[in-house]
């Protein structure tokens, strides 16, 4: 084989090994989770005509007596939490979310709600870096702390009539419990009745530190202290 063949060969291989190297590096520390919105979701898998159906039903008035009451939370539903390192932002997802949300149209102060997590399905798609998030002592130690909790104190008032399909604001101050930990928060968000389920969206920002964690800095990443929690959830009549 000629020499020049012998370096073009060489150079090749060295850039597929490169590729699959950075492919790797990419999976590892990359994000691999996007975030889905539970309000979104019917609606960008809608045909045109269903589209159309449902243009129709969005103008139907929700009576309170559908609206009120006591509610589940369901299959469907999803927490996210994201982590933004100097690469880019990182999404956990967890799916396995339990809990409850009394709705009262006349008085905020009636209302209750509550969310359980089993921290233990925290899933960013990557089974070393979820084994090393969820394993490690400072930080989510999940063998001796496997829940996280919401607790609400509060809730924005609400308005008295809701059409179908149509999203209004929704503020939630509560306790959010991580490894033992609490910390007040507030979920800025919507909320929305669609097919005889209550759709909640909301967002919140919490620290490492808030819950005795460390940032997760390393050689190749920095990480920022701030996360970001978002709540996706599909609520049932109970």
């Amino acid at each position: 084989m000629k020499k020049k063949q012998i370096i073009l060969l060489t150079a090749v291989f060295v850039v597929l090994i490169g590729i699959g190297a950075y492919a790797a590096f990419n999976s590892y520390l990359g994000n691999n989770v996007e975030i889905e919105s539970v309000m979104a979701s019917q609606e960008e898998t809608a045909t045109t005509e269903a589209a159309s159906e449902a243009s129709e039903t969005a103008s139907t008035e929700v009576s309170s007596g559908d609206l009120e009451g006591a509610w589940n939370i369901a299959s469907g539903s999803k927490v996210y939490w994201s982590v933004t390192t100097s690469k880019e932002t990182v999404n956990f997802v967890n799916e396995a979310v339990t809990g409850s949300w009394t709705v009262d149209l006349n008085d905020t102060a009636a209302m209750s709600g509550e969310g359980v997590l089993d921290m233990t399905a925290l899933d960013s798609e990557n089974s070393q870096r979820d084994g090393h998030v969820k394993e490690r002592a400072d930080l989510l130690d999940v063998s001796t702390y496997p829940q996280a909790m919401f607790n609400t104190k509060s809730f924005s008032s609400l308005p008295a009539e809701w059409i179908e399909g149509t999203a209004v604001p929704l503020a939630t101050t509560g306790i959010l419990t991580v490894k033992g930990k609490e910390k007040e928060v507030t979920f800025d968000g919507e909320a929305m009745y669609r097919d005889g389920n209550l759709l909640l969206s909301g967002t919140t920002k919490v620290t490492f530190a808030d819950f005795g964690m460390t940032s997760p800095h390393t050689i190749l990443l920095d990480t920022e202290n701030e996360l970001t929690v978002q709540l996706e959830l599909v609520l049932n009549k109970a």
